[in-house]
Order: C-alpha cells, then structure tokens, then sequence
C-alpha cells in the first residue's frame, strides 16, 4: 500500500512549482514530469526487452521494477537541452539509499560541487535534511550490459549509486544534480517537523534553493 508515495519525487515538483508560482522569484524555473501509468498489459515491458532513449543510447531491461530511471532518462535528456544553469531531479528511486542513509535524509548526488554546496545550504535552511553521497564512476562497471549500452539496473551493492550513475548518462553539459528522496518522502508518526503521512520533502528545498 505504500506504493502511492513512490511518486513523491514528481509530487515535490509540482508542490514547488506552486509554491515559487505565488512567490515570482527574478529567475526563470522550468517544472519537468515525466509522468506514464505504471500499469500491467499486453504492451508492458519484459525483462530483456532492449530499449531506445531519446538521446540515442540503448537499454537492456533486467530489472522491470527499475522502471522510474526509465523516464527520467528521456526527462533529463530533455532538461539538458533547455540551456538552463542548473537542473535537479528528484525520485523515489531506490530502496538502497533508505538502507544507507534511513528515513529521514535524502542522498545527493552531483558532479558539480557549487551545486551540492548550494544544495546543501538549501537543505540547513529549509530543515530538510540530504547527505552528499560518492559519485564513484567505476561503479557503471556493473551496468554495461553485452548488447546494450547499458542495463536497467546493476549489482545489489551500491544500487542507489549505480541508479545515479544510470541517470548520468543522460545529462552532457548543465551542472546537474539527484535526490533520491526514498526515505524522506513517508513519515510513520508526527516528528515536530512532518504529520504523519506524505511529507512533500523536497518543496522547501527546492524553494530555498530557487530564491537563492
């Protein structure tokens, strides 16, 4: 039942367009949902279907439950060539970064460290907790796949870091970063901070980090 969460990442984009729609920063934002019913049918993928993504790059699909880096892929393709400053996705994307970093804290990842510190001074502003996490490219070893470029997913360990390096593939020249908001997008009982139930984590960040 706690499937209806798994969306928390577009559900903080649309909560931050709202709220930076009210608040007209002098800074242009742009609000990208790749959003797709996520439904069994006739035309649902196969685990070893091959896939096309739209900056050319092919996709083995050995894992049909690493589904949501699928459409982020085309998404961040499609960011990339706005010729924005600056782009940050967020997702539900893996339960390995619930396992490292719990409940409460989003794991960031970037290959820009003006982008993590600004994300970060976001997140001491805005209570919402992240922690940086290694980028450690050696990792995609576990991704190549034989007749693809790469596969959907890698080895069991490390698979919040080599769900980051997936999505890197997608992204060539806009300073870039991820958050995958797994853990902190559910919370079990009021904290002082959160009521119980979907947090919206990532709004106030994201507002924090735009007005800055």
């Amino acid at each position: 039942e706690m499937m209806k969460v798994d969306m928390g990442g577009a559900g903080a984009t649309f909560g931050a367009a709202k709220a930076i729609s009210q608040l007209k920063p002098d800074v242009e934002v742009h609000f990208i949902s790749a959003v797709t019913e996520n439904m069994i049918s006739g035309r649902a993928m196969h685990p070893g279907d091959f896939l096309k993504a739209s900056n050319g790059k092919t996709i083995e699909v050995n894992n049909t439950d690493a589904e949501g880096r699928l459409t982020l892929a085309d998404a961040l393709v499609f960011a990339d060539k706005l010729g924005v400053d600056a782009m940050i996705d967020l997702a539900t994307l893996t339960g390995a970064c619930v396992v490292a970093l719990g409940d409460d804290i989003a794991g960031l990842w970037s290959p820009d460290d003006q982008l993590a510190i600004e994300l970060e001074t976001a997140s001491k502003t805005s209570g919402e907790k992240l922690w940086r996490m290694p980028l450690e490219d050696k990792y995609f070893e576990g991704l190549k796949a034989i007749h693809a470029d790469m596969k959907n997913t890698g080895p069991r360990a490390g698979g919040s870091i080599t769900a980051t390096l997936f999505l890197k593939q997608f992204v060539e020249k806009t300073p870039w970063a991820h958050l995958d908001v797994a853990g902190p997008v559910w919370a079990d009982k009021d904290n002082g901070y959160n009521n119980t139930g979907a947090t919206g984590y990532g709004v106030r960040l994201l507002v924090n980090w735009v007005l800055s």
